[in-house]
């Protein structure tokens, strides 16, 4: 099952905590487990420097008096994205650039070689595994405020309606204005204090949210845990909020990912993010639980408008949220070249859709981004590139791999070290899923996740649980049933 990602902000780095320390061990014992902790290589870091010192030639195309900002969490430096929006008739003209990051990479290399090997960039509570160094990813290459940066700029256009009407992507030179964070973005939105392209965003995500809805889509509204240090050496763990703004901004990521699938699928070469629909004895199960929550599904609202509506507050909607992961399986990498796959489809996104909006943080979005520009010019794509693509789904499955095992285990951490003055505690739960031997509940005072021995209860149904063991060295926590 999907955990929730955990964000780990300190309050007070300065003071003693052995409980912290300890939770940062285990935090390095997992990166040293899964074979992500040493330093990167030199061979690579020393490539990085160099072309990050004398960076490529600047493409012809000079955009830099188009005012784009960035929207990511707060802090954050590798920033792949920035956008520009704008009326035009009843539509939009959205212009969406993404670093240039095959500019700084020489295939073959050893930075390319690095980057094939990592796959992604692994982010851990204290701190992230990056695909590239940061030299590259939070300097030279990331569209940082102020700073004129190469990259591949879409040229979205849509109708009154959000639907996209022309697609087009060419390498340009372009300089961020402002970098912001999403909750700074919500609150400008609605105290009325927003830039016109703040309010051009909302009108562009909650149109294409509509469209969205209109094709079948789903997205599944797992929570998030952010994890604060507390001052006397404990933690308190609490589910984060989301924001319309995050949204809103994914929007326009998915809507560039679907753009780029088409080009693909047009020129007949790419990698496509594909993932099937569910069964139907999965949407079946699926329609059980909901009915066993007492949770209203009609007959005429398709699951992925049944999904978006649930409410990850209510105990009985958190629990069906986890039943809705089983809809959400087999996602993958498909390469191809020549004769379109048989899967082409996203069954969540219910079109087809390719990575090309993260390639600072995503080995795949590098080379898809090669191939839509030269299918865009009307060019053959680079050998090297046509090469690179069978390996791509492969290298990005043990990758994935990769980053859900350090997800988990750094969860089942933080988890350990937030239960850790409450051994022996009978605790209030919810069952949110059946385990072979057991459950998973949900803590209703606390945001913690864990599987528990003992006869089963119904899905959705209040428990009493004892912590028996939360030892932080090894990520273990034993619950049983009260």
């Amino acid at each position: 099952m999907p955990r929730p990602r955990i964000v780990l902000r300190p309050t007070d780095a300065d003071a003693p905590r052995e409980l912290v320390q300890a939770l940062r061990d285990r935090f390095a014992a997992v990166r040293a487990e899964l074979g992500i902790d040493g330093p990167y290589p030199a061979d690579a870091q020393a490539e990085a420097e160099r072309v990050a010192a004398q960076p490529p030639a600047p493409p012809e195309r000079d955009e830099t008096d188009t005012p784009y900002v960035t929207l990511d969490p707060p802090g954050s430096m590798d920033l792949d994205q920035a956008l520009h929006i704008e009326r035009e008739g009843a539509g939009h003209r959205v212009r969406y650039a993404i670093a240039d990051v095959p500019a700084f990479v020489v295939t073959g290399g050893a930075l390319d070689r690095a980057t094939r090997s990592r796959g992604q960039t692994v982010y851990c509570p204290d701190e992230r595994v990056p695909l590239h160094p940061p030299v590259l990813s939070e300097a030279a290459a990331s569209l940082l405020p102020d700073q004129v940066r190469p990259a591949f700029v879409w040229d979205l256009r849509l109708d009154a309606d959000g639907v996209l009407t022309g697609a087009e992507v060419r390498r340009a030179l372009v300089r961020s204005r402002a970098r912001l964070d999403y909750a700074t973005v919500q609150r400008q939105v609605d105290d009325g204090t927003a830039d016109e392209i703040l309010l051009l965003l909302r009108e562009v995500g909650e149109r294409r949210i509509a469209q969205e809805r209109a094709r079948g889509g789903a997205s599944l509204p797992m929570p998030e845990q952010e994890v604060t240090e507390r001052e006397d050496g404990g933690f308190t763990l609490e589910f984060r909020p989301p924001v319309a703004a995050e949204e809103w901004n994914a929007q326009l990521s998915l809507l560039t990912g679907m753009a780029a699938a088409t080009m693909m699928l047009d020129a007949g070469v790419g990698v496509l993010r594909t993932m099937p629909p569910p069964t139907d004895e999965a949407l079946a199960r699926f329609r059980r639980a909901a009915r066993g929550l007492h949770v209203d599904w009609p007959q005429e609202v398709s699951y992925g408008d049944l999904v978006r509506g649930l409410d990850r507050r209510d105990p009985r909607h958190l629990a069906l949220i986890h039943e809705a992961t089983a809809l959400f399986r087999g996602a993958g990498y498909t390469a191809f070249d020549g004769a379109p796959p048989e899967q082409r489809e996203h069954a969540a996104v219910a079109a087809p859709y390719a990575h090309v909006t993260a390639p600072l943080r995503r080995l795949v979005d590098r080379f898809g981004l090669v191939v839509c520009e030269a299918a865009g010019r009307g060019a053959p794509v680079p050998d090297e590139v046509r090469a690179a693509l069978p390996d791509l789904p492969d290298l990005m499955r043990d990758s994935d791999r990769v980053a859900r095992s350090a997800e988990r285990l750094c969860a089942d951490a933080t988890e350990a070290a937030v239960l850790g003055d409450r051994v022996g505690e009978v605790l209030a739960a919810v069952v949110v899923d059946h385990e072979e031997k057991g459950m998973e509940v949900q803590l209703v005072d606390l945001p913690v996740l864990a599987k528990v021995r003992g006869e089963r209860a119904e899905l959705g149904s209040g428990i009493e649980v004892r912590v028996e063991q939360a030892d932080v060295a090894t990520g273990t926590v034993v619950l049983v049933r009260a």
